[in-house]
């Protein structure tokens, strides 16, 4: 699916894959997730080169290697992360690869690693998303961009696994590390703050704290281990929480990336307490905050990027404990979209989706 301008709808259509250079592999995709970070590209809040081939969040079998590839082989399972990992840099080396100094240029150049595109039509080079560009049948893409995993794991439940819940469940496994017996307050119910449920619900959060406008997505919520939620629509969120905590939420999870609903997680913290930023805002948004309830209250505002996890280790303890019966990922997963149907996907995660829209080739 290919995006050659924002604010227009993406077009299908066949294009020239090249054969993967060194450290390069070709993916047949199975499953692709539909990401609110797609949606930002195609309205123009984060900036691309066009034309571009979108989808980030994705898993396939590999159908050939390229020279030099040791991660895996033909007839592997993978997913898609779309943060690469040099396992070099100081990032790396220190169990943070989301920060990894390669990451940059993805998003710089929207090419691979190497240099360069592995997609054309008549002579035109085609760029990548995230160097993944799963919205597609087959992708090229560097070897550092995928991670191999056990075949008998469901494709569309890898999918989700490589961004949406390692971004929610990462985020209160890895920033939330004493959650036990804590509140945490949770605004947005798409597909990463429902990851973060289920992964407060894990660890034994007391209150489980869900804020979104669309009731079957607080429903679902609830389903997941919400013990309250809140319909934003009509209720104020910041008095809400101070209500049910008596006197503010130790932690709040903010999956969406606006300034209102940041700031009213900030004034839903007790004193000490946290707030952890997860939702992107456009390109040059910026935020403000009350400097003395900052210092007095010894509050913390924070960011966190895919869940400030070590994706090598974390991604597959997640899969673990989904085989293990112990987390109902499949419970994320909304419908499934023929990959020509990706506006109608898009429209969807927009309006009224709950958990993950999924495309299938």
């Amino acid at each position: 699916m290919v995006m050659y301008a924002s604010d227009a709808p993406m077009v299908l259509e066949d294009l020239d894959l090249d054969s993967p250079g060194p450290c390069e592999v070709r993916v047949r995709v199975e499953a692709a997730g539909v990401c609110h970070s797609d949606v930002h590209y195609l309205t123009g809040a984060l900036p691309a080169r066009t034309p571009i081939v979108l989808g980030h969040e994705g898993a396939g079998i590999v159908d050939e290697v390229g020279e030099g590839v040791t991660s895996c082989g033909v007839g592997d399972k993978v997913v898609f992360t779309w943060r690469p990992r040099c396992g070099e840099c100081e990032f790396c080396l220190s169990g943070r690869p989301a920060q990894c100094a390669l990451g940059g240029v993805h998003g710089k150049f929207n090419e691979l690693l190497r240099g360069g595109t592995r997609l054309s039509k008549n002579g035109q080079r085609y760029h990548h998303l995230m160097g993944d560009s799963c919205f597609a049948e087959q992708a090229v893409v560097s070897q550092e961009s995928l991670l191999k995993i056990d075949e008998d794991i469901p494709s569309k439940i890898a999918a989700i696994v490589g961004c949406a819940v390692i971004t929610g469940m990462g985020t209160v496994l890895n920033r939330i590390p004493e959650a036990a017996g804590k509140s945490i307050a949770i605004i947005g119910a798409g597909g990463v703050g429902l990851s973060a449920v289920i992964a407060a619900e894990l660890v034994g959060a007391a209150q489980i704290i869900v804020a979104d406008l669309v009731p079957a997505r607080l429903e679902k919520a609830r389903e997941l281990g919400a013990t309250h939620t809140i319909d934003s629509s009509n209720e104020d969120f910041a008095a809400r929480v101070m209500d049910i905590t008596g006197g503010g939420a130790h932690y709040v999870l903010e999956a969406i990336g606006r300034q209102a609903t940041i700031r009213a997680g900030f004034d839903a913290l007790r004193a000490g307490g946290t707030e952890i930023v997860v939702g992107l805002g456009a390109l040059g948004e910026e935020l403000s905050v009350p400097i003395n309830p900052l210092v007095q209250g010894d509050r913390r505002l924070v960011g966190a990027l895919y869940g400030s996890s070590n994706t090598p280790l974390q991604l597959p303890e997640i899969l673990r404990l989904y085989r293990a019966g112990r987390i109902p990922l499949d419970k994320l997963l909304d419908r499934s979209f023929p990959l020509g149907e990706a506006n109608q996907a898009i429209k969807h995660l927009q309006s009224s989706a709950v958990g993950r829209p999924i495309l299938v080739p």
